[in-house]
């Protein structure tokens, strides 16, 4: 009898956060956005912030918003949106928060694989998984519970969208492979060795009937509408 994959432990959900420090966080902008990115994942980090300006709403969720770059340069459909950023990662928040401080965003400690208990009537126009699944424990499967946490405060009509690096079905530049093998190791701040594309659509077709996902070298974008 073949049993299913038990969810990650905790351990495993906080090591996931931990390599993002003040230091790391310090040089994401340049290096990751900057170098990376466009050049070993073969997606420059404007493709990421088109999708932001297409898809995010007056009212939004950012889960993982790392440094807040991309919040600081999208454009809202209002000059006073409503965020709420939700990270495991203190210093993420303080940093990401601390960008768009002029929009007064509610910072909120959240594994983003657990129940985000943001408040029953909250509801939102947006949601961003932005360069997300990449980070979290488990195979794809598991990692896509995120959805679930994350539909409840969706308001209808309203967008979830993200981008994630993948190992599996996609086409790598000449960097990626080697890149993945050392961003994987013990301590390193990716864990998708296993992530495919088959397996990301399949578990959001699972879940939505109305999405789209394209591919820019080795990072799946996808954009999803709720019904």
């Amino acid at each position: 009898m073949t049993t299913a994959p038990s969810a990650p432990l905790r351990e495993e959900v906080l090591a996931g956060a931990a390599p993002y420090t003040s230091r790391i966080l310090s040089t994401y902008d340049t290096w990751v956005l900057g170098f990376v990115c466009p050049v070993v994942w073969g997606c420059p980090r404007d493709e990421m912030l088109r999708q932001y300006n297409r898809s995010a709403g007056a009212r939004h969720l950012d889960l993982g918003p790392g440094t807040g770059w991309f919040l600081e340069r999208a454009t809202f459909p209002t000059l006073t949106p409503e965020l709420v950023l939700a990270d495991l990662n203190e210093g993420v928040l303080r940093r990401a928060g601390g960008r768009v401080a002029h929009l007064r965003p509610r910072l909120v400690k959240r594994d983003v694989l657990q129940p985000l208990d943001l408040g029953e009537d909250t509801r939102f126009d947006s949601a961003a998984l932005n360069m997300l699944l990449h980070c979290l424990p488990g195979r794809m499967s598991h990692k896509l519970t995120v959805l679930d946490q994350v539909r409840p405060y969706m308001a209808p009509g309203g967008r979830i969208f993200g981008s994630t690096v993948l190992a599996k079905g996609v086409r790598h530049g000449r960097l990626a492979p080697r890149a993945l093998e050392n961003l994987n190791k013990d301590d390193g701040p990716l864990n998708n060795l296993d992530d495919s594309l088959e397996d990301l659509e399949a578990g959001i077709a699972d879940r939505f009937d109305d999405y789209r996902i394209a591919v820019r070298g080795s990072i799946a974008l996808f954009d999803i509408t709720v019904g």
